[in-house]
Order: C-alpha cells, then sequence, then structure tokens
C-alpha cells in the first residue's frame, strides 16, 4: 500500500519557517522559563524563597523586565502555561512584555515524563491527549513555538528499542499537532548520561 504524504498549505508553511527564521537568529538564543512549579520550588528553596504563584510571577516578571536590551540577545522565550498568562506589577501581561522586546514567545506543551512499562527505568512523555486543543489556544493567546521534552537514558542497557521507537513517535506527533497549528515545535530530545 502506497503512503501519500501532503504537506501543509504554502500559507502555513511561510508562516512557519519565518517563526523559525527568527528563533535561531545569529548571536540570539531561547531564555527557558518554563520550571515547572515543582522545579522552580527546589530554586525558590535553594535561596530560602517561598514557593507560590505571586513569588513564581514577581521572578518571571524580574526576567520580562531587565535591560531592554534583552531583545538584542534573545529571540524566544519558554513559557509555563502558568506564566503565560501571568502580569507584571503594572497589569501589563508577560507576553507583552515580551514581544514589545522583541521576543517570541513560546509554550512548554508536554505534562511530564513518566515510567514507561517493560524498560529498565526509562521514560516517556504525557501530553498528547488534548494537544490539539491547547496548541490552537496557545496560538490565539500569543505562543508562536512550542518545546516538548523527552529523555533517552544512556547505559549499559539503554536506550532500549521500545524508548527510542516511543520517544520518536511521541515527539513527531507533538511535532505535527504543533505545526498543524502554527506553532514552530522544538523538539528536544534530552539524553541522560548519569543514571
Amino acid at each position: 500500500m502506497t503512503t501519500y504524504f501532503n504537506y501543509p498549505p504554502p500559507a502555513l508553511q511561510e508562516e512557519l519557517k519565518k517563526i523559525a527564521d527568527a528563533i535561531v537568529a545569529p548571536g540570539k538564543g531561547i531564555l527557558a522559563a518554563d520550571e515547572s512549579n515543582a522545579t522552580i520550588g527546589k530554586r525558590f528553596a535553594d535561596i530560602g524563597v517561598e514557593n507560590n504563584e505571586d513569588n513564581r510571577r514577581k521572578y518571571r516578571q524580574l526576567l520580562f523586565t531587565t535591560d531592554k536590551e534583552i531583545g538584542n540577545y534573545i529571540s524566544g522565550v519558554i513559557l509555563f502555561h502558568e506564566t503565560l498568562y501571568q502580569k507584571a506589577d503594572d497589569g501589563t501581561p508577560f507576553v507583552k512584555l515580551i514581544q514589545d522586546g522583541g521576543i517570541i514567545p513560546g509554550i512548554k506543551v508536554d505534562t511530564g515524563t513518566v515510567n514507561l512499562m517493560g524498560s529498565e527505568g526509562e521514560t516517556t512523555t504525557q501530553g498528547l491527549d488534548g494537544l490539539n486543543e491547547r496548541c490552537a489556544q496557545y496560538k490565539k493567546d500569543g505562543c508562536q513555538f512550542a518545546k516538548w521534552r523527552s529523555v533517552l537514558k544512556i547505559g549499559k542497557n539503554t536506550p532500549s528499542y521500545q524508548a527510542i521507537l516511543e520517544n520518536a513517535n511521541v515527539l513527531a506527533r507533538y511535532a505535527s499537532i504543533c505545526q498543524q497549528n502554527g506553532l514552530v515545535p522544538i523538539v528536544e530530545p534530552e539524553v541522560d548520561l548519569f543514571h
């Protein structure tokens, strides 16, 4: 049986290309401000700061309102769901602050890793359920790209064929859904050498 592949419409291809080119502009990088509440809580604990929504908001506000020159060095910022809908002290939405600085807002769309049954401590990433709807909403709310993290563990018996296949499939589905909704997908196959 022959399989035929249809490319996205030319206008969508051009939109995605324009966003991707801007993200990888020479001399610029991406600011990852997408720590989950639990992860940022660990960072706050190290400096004696309570992990609550307002402190997380203030921390991100500090990042987004630093020197106005930041847009000369940062092409995009990856946001966490909570952060996408937060505002600065003056009521300005973070997305607007980011855009006004010439930076492209992005969003973390995976919902975390879980153990992969039948493997030696390997994982797969969740979040495909409802992803189409979430991506459509994130695009409406100002995001132009998305990030999804999958982890491959390197060891004596890993990565297993099962883990490679599962994570490649999940990453491909994620990327396709993002593109369908006008978001450039950042595919992040993290390599874990220390397990």
